[in-house]
């Protein structure tokens, strides 16, 4: 089941309103309307482009406009943040309907949400909310991750948190959890590195030792990120998963192990705000490009759980 959480070409509808295009190796960036006219002047056309679902729920205008012009010529990676796959409340039934809708209209070559909650009653945060890991949680969970995929048709991979507080309540590790998601909903991962040094700086583990308990088998992409420095209330420093920066260098090295291991995965780079001009954010994805490329001689891309078309 997993391998059909990325869109490969060979099973493209015969009436499917776009191009198939390729993900299987390829870096790309998050797509800014600002950079669009640069975005459609280059070429080659190279990579992909990640959008957020909630900001193309509408059903027209200008946001819709620009994204069918740049799914004409690259894939899209469609990522959702308001679905609160982690809370305790049933999911939004009319949000999931807009979601399957853009899945179906775009064809995203993958499809993403967080492990995290963002509602209470009839409130939404504009923020990606911690959960405590138990047995309870993991059925939860699991029976919002089903529910998505059978509404959406396919897999999603489900994003790992950057976290600032941790629960007592919790019974179970992190990546014990996420795997026991995994064989349980048959969803592909998405391993956020930069989520990962963030958490593991600010509560004192080693990221190292993380990414080798996680299930990397199941990874289908890979987000990579800048992140803030912060102290908290007695002078420690926290990290902030702002997305407001270049990757940190520490960042890239982890980004180098992880591909050692697995070979060239699809891989994002998120910059949400302060947007620089577009070579930057460009030259951002041509140095994830770089190392993924590096490695590819030793790594069989085709033919892997996570090979995508």
């Amino acid at each position: 089941m997993y391998g059909l959480a990325i869109h490969p070409a060979s099973r493209m509808s015969k009436t499917s309103r776009f191009p198939a295009h390729r993900v299987a190796g390829l870096a790309g960036t998050s797509f800014k309307h600002e950079h669009l006219p640069a975005i459609l002047g280059d070429d080659p056309k190279d990579g992909f482009f990640e959008v957020h679902a909630e900001n193309y729920m509408g059903a027209g205008g200008p946001p819709h406009d620009a994204l069918t012009k740049i799914r004409r010529d690259y894939a899209v990676s469609l990522h959702g943040v308001c679905m609160s796959i982690g809370g305790p409340r049933p999911l939004d039934k009319a949000h999931l309907g807009r979601f399957k809708t853009l899945v179906d209209r775009y064809e995203p070559a993958l499809v993403s949400e967080h492990l995290a909650w963002s509602t209470h009653d009839t409130t939404y945060y504009n923020d990606l909310l911690p959960l405590p890991y138990t047995p309870a949680t993991v059925s939860r969970v699991a029976d919002h991750i089903d529910e998505v995929q059978e509404a959406i048709g396919r897999p999603i991979v489900l994003e790992n948190p950057s976290t600032y507080v941790l629960f007592p309540e919790s019974t179970m590790s992190e990546t014990d959890f996420i795997r026991d998601l995994v064989r349980r909903t048959g969803c592909g991962l998405l391993l956020d590195i930069n989520n990962v040094f963030v958490s593991a700086t600010n509560h004192g583990y080693s990221a190292l030792s993380y990414l080798a308990s996680f299930p990397l088998d199941h990874v289908g992409e890979i987000h990579l990120a800048g992140h803030a420095e912060q102290e908290d209330d007695e002078g420690d420093l926290l990290l902030i998963d702002s997305h407001d920066g270049p990757v940190a260098d520490a960042v890239w090295t982890l980004f180098d192990v992880v591909i050692d291991r697995c070979g060239p995965l699809p891989t994002l780079i998120e910059w949400d705000s302060d947007i620089p001009d577009w070579p930057v954010l460009k030259a951002e994805a041509a140095a994830a490009q770089a190392i993924l490329d590096r490695h590819a001689d030793s790594h069989c891309i085709f033919g892997k759980a996570h090979a995508a078309g």
